[in-house]
């Protein structure tokens, strides 16, 4: 037997008897070859070592006519005329793989004539081509598209939805079918069982299996169609895959039975036809449930960047287009606005919030000299500064190209099971074959050996095998959604259950991300209605947590107007009343004004003074969430390793670590460094669980196997978690370790029932001793045995 060999273009293997060979390449397809050769001479050979590690699809050879996209309705509705009179559409590319997909069809729209721009997202294939109309028509754009093997199509978030709403809707209609079908031929079949035993006369029992090959007939061409579909296109690509063997045993049985029914002699199994279809059919639909789709996560960090700065040429300050920035250049910043480039100040100060970045929830304070970082925003600075980088190069276009990275790489564990699945149809059919060589040899009987045939392919049917995960996904997928917690898709549940790392994010996570106050130090007698005042005029983190304190503590508290009032960023509040100056802030700014302190604190501090006199000191710290004990020590229990990773300072990140027990945590990681981090114990062969709430987490996030977003965190981490905590509760993330560990559990335990089942029954089969009868029964209990034993997850959580 010959080994298969790689097509030069779509790198998939193919027998070489079916190859188009050309000197040292090799070819599945014509269209294959078209595209290798139109590459080469556009100069874009360079895709092949980019998508080396990857397969593709062959390209189509019937596509619609392309002139509909040129037409007067299509613009109205899909194409938009920009500022600078370019036209600008979005498009589904269908056919993308990999990143150098991508690359790929970047750079071949890019070499026509008259596209200004081309830019695709590869986390949903939305591509972006602006291009001017009276150079180059759409319609050709679409073609150069097919013609390096894809399609393209008008994206629309309408159409999107009624199309994925219509294959929905077919699949159900396919399932009803089937079950309605199957249902009332098991009635019928009962007659048939009964009379097996009891006597029936051969034309009552010819009746009854006429009305079971007419209800049987729309399940195996209607709604088993898929099946046939999925062995054909198997086939074709020289594999042997879980379709063939529920297509070939369905169909074999089908007309084994119709050639029982029209000779009017022995048993005929139309009911075994319907379940086999039916009962695979559900475990498929299933499987198509728990499929997620992807999320416009770049999109979502991008739509919010202006697409032009200001900057100060010539003396004057003039607006200029984000990408045509360079090193240098002089940037203006205001109060409110985004920091979209990195560089150094030159002129101004202010407070900034790097929390998107950095995980620091306290605003940190910049002047002449200082760095600003792409992504952060500016909350009362007007500053000028001179630019470091180009945007291409800014940290916040290597978050957004870092991020498309991680994703890129998620886990595959669905390989394996495909793997197992094309052995175990290939060993069957093997099997299948054998028995029916060995009896029509030894009893020459071609009717005895086509039963027993049948009778193994029908008892070793993948019902159990293919129900086996969808099953008690499913059972565990509706548990954790009735807990407040949302697995994006069926694949999370297994894959979590087997790592053995959880990586947390201090500040939303752990914590609540409001500080409270824990101590106060009154050093004299004051008016309370001062402080009140004064902190309950700023929107400072530390100054609510102080006003609120204060409020719970004198709840008929008033506020004053002061005389004067100055919020210093990054510094603290100074106030006069009635000839008294009254200051409030941290450390650094009471010392600046003459105040000496001699009290040492471990954790954030507010200092009150009044006319340089120390009046008060509130320690303040973010309260830690419920049920971090109890998730601490479900770890330990299962040999999981907890790893704490904060944005914040050392002092208050070992305090907190202490607090809960967890002995390695990181301070002051950057996103990148969170991300590196994960990646590092990856290579070690570690599988990981990240948790996080914010933007200055989706790095980490995406890089992690598994990756858990807190519902009240930002709506990109969201996007990115396979994993929603609705309630932010550390409780559910608790239990959402449990859920999936124990489905994990039913989940092995059903492919020990399939396995078994297989191990005793198929020899049985082989040996003559189970005829198709018996075979479709423990078929149908092997698969009943898999659902009953899912059920069992529900069971065990209806009272927790």
């Amino acid at each position: 037997m010959s080994s298969k060999i790689p097509c030069s273009h779509c790198h998939i293997e193919f027998d070489p008897s079916v190859m188009i060979k050309e000197g040292d390449l090799n070819f599945c397809c014509n269209g294959c070859q078209g595209v290798y050769h139109l590459l080469q001479d556009k100069g874009l050979e360079s895709f092949y070592e980019k998508s080396k590690n990857s397969l593709l699809a062959p390209p189509l050879q019937n596509y619609a006519d392309s002139s509909t996209f040129d037409s007067p309705s299509f613009y109205d509705k899909f194409v938009k005329v920009n500022s600078d009179g370019f036209s600008e559409v979005s498009l589904i590319i269908k056919g993308i793989h990999c990143s150098a997909c991508v690359w790929l069809n970047e750079k071949a729209l890019s070499k026509m004539d008259g596209v200004i721009e081309a830019n695709i997202n590869f986390t949903n294939n939305k591509a972006t081509i602006v291009w001017a109309d009276d150079v180059v028509k759409l319609s050709k754009i679409i073609d150069m598209i097919r013609a390096i093997g894809y399609d393209a199509f008008a994206y629309d978030a309408m159409t999107q939805e009624e199309y994925v709403n219509k294959e929905r809707k077919a699949y159900y209609l396919k399932m009803a079918v089937a079950i309605f079908a199957s249902m009332n031929i098991m009635w019928i079949a009962v007659a048939q069982y009964a009379g097996y035993f009891s006597g029936i006369t051969q034309d009552v029992k010819t009746m009854l299996n006429i009305a079971e090959w007419i209800l049987s007939t729309p399940v195996l061409f209607y709604s088993g169609w898929v099946f046939f579909r999925g062995a054909y296109y198997g086939l074709k690509a020289k594999t042997v895959n879980m379709d063939l063997l529920v297509a070939t045993g369905a169909l074999l049985t089908y007309i084994y039975s119709i050639y029982i029914t029209i000779m009017q002699h022995g048993e005929a199994y139309f009911d075994s036809v319907s379940m086999i279809i039916t009962f695979v059919l559900i475990g498929k639909f299933l499987e198509v449930l728990s499929k997620k789709n992807a999320a416009d996560t770049l999109d979502m960090i991008t739509k919010n960047i202006p697409s032009e700065v200001r900057v100060v040429r010539d003396g004057l300050i003039t607006e200029c287009k984000l990408d045509d920035v360079q090193a240098g250049d002089i940037v203006v910043v205001s109060s409110g606005e985004k920091v979209l480039l990195d560089g150094e100040i030159v002129k101004g100060s202010g407070s900034f919030d790097e929390s998107s970045l950095t995980g620091e929830s306290n605003p940190v304070y910049k002047e002449i000299g200082m760095s600003v970082i792409s992504g952060t925003t500016s909350i009362d600075a007007d500053v000028h500064f001179r630019a470091t980088k180009d945007f291409k190069h800014s940290t916040l276009s290597n978050i957004v190209s870092l991020l498309e990275s991680a994703i890129n790489k998620k886990p595959k564990i669905q390989q394996m099971a495909n793997r197992l699945s094309e052995y175990f149809s290939s060993v069957i059919l093997f099997l299948a074959l054998v028995t029916f060589l060995g009896w029509w040899l030894w009893p020459n009987s071609f009717e005895t050996s086509f039963m027993v045939a049948v009778s193994v392919i029908i008892i070793a049917c993948p019902c159990a095998l293919a129900l086996a995960t969808p099953v008690a996904t499913l059972v565990g997928l509706s548990i954790s959604a009735s807990r407040g917690i949302l697995f994006k898709e069926a694949a999370g549940l297994e894959t979590m259950a087997t790592v053995d790392t959880l990586v947390l994010d201090k500040t939303g996570t752990i914590t609540i991300g409001k500080p409270e106050v824990i101590k106060e130090h009154i050093y004299g007698e004051f008016d309370k209605n001062l402080l009140y005042s004064m902190v309950r005029s700023s929107k400072h983190p530390i100054s609510k947590g102080v006003a609120e304190y204060i409020k719970e503590q004198n709840r008929n508290i008033g506020e004053i107007v002061f005389d004067e009032y100055t919020q210093i960023p990054a510094k603290g509040i100074e106030a006069k009343y009635n000839n008294m100056t009254i200051l409030g802030g941290n450390l650094k700014f009471i010392n600046e004004h003459g105040v000496d302190v001699d009290l040492a604190v471990d954790e954030t501090a507010f200092y009150f003074v009044i006319d340089s006199k120390l009046a008060a000191v509130y320690e303040l710290k973010d309260k830690i969430k419920d049920g971090i004990e109890e998730l601490i020590s479900n770890m330990h229990k299962k040999g999981i390793e907890v790893v704490l990773l904060s944005g914040d300072h050392g002092n208050i990140t070992k305090s907190i670590a202490s607090e809960v027990g967890i002995k390695n945590f990181l301070y002051e990681q950057t996103p990148q460094d969170k991300a590196e981090y994960i990646k590092t114990i990856h290579k070690n062969g570690k599988k990981v669980v990240m948790v996080g709430d914010g933007v200055n987490d989706i790095l980490a996030l995406a890089s992690a196997d598994i990756a858990i977003a807190m519902g009240s965190g930002s709506d990109i981490a969201v996007e990115v978690g396979d994993v929603v905590l609705l309630d932010d509760s550390l409780r559910s993330l608790n239990d959402a370790f449990k859920i999936s560990q124990t489905t994990f559990s039913l989940i092995k335990q059903n492919l020990l029932i399939s396995l078994v089942y297989n191990a005793v029954t198929i020899p049985l089969a082989m040996a003559g001793y189970i005829i198709p009868l018996f075979a479709a029964i423990s078929m149908s209990l092997s698969s009943l045995l898999v659902v009953g034993n899912s059920l069992r997850i529900r069971y065990k959580w209806r009272n927790r």
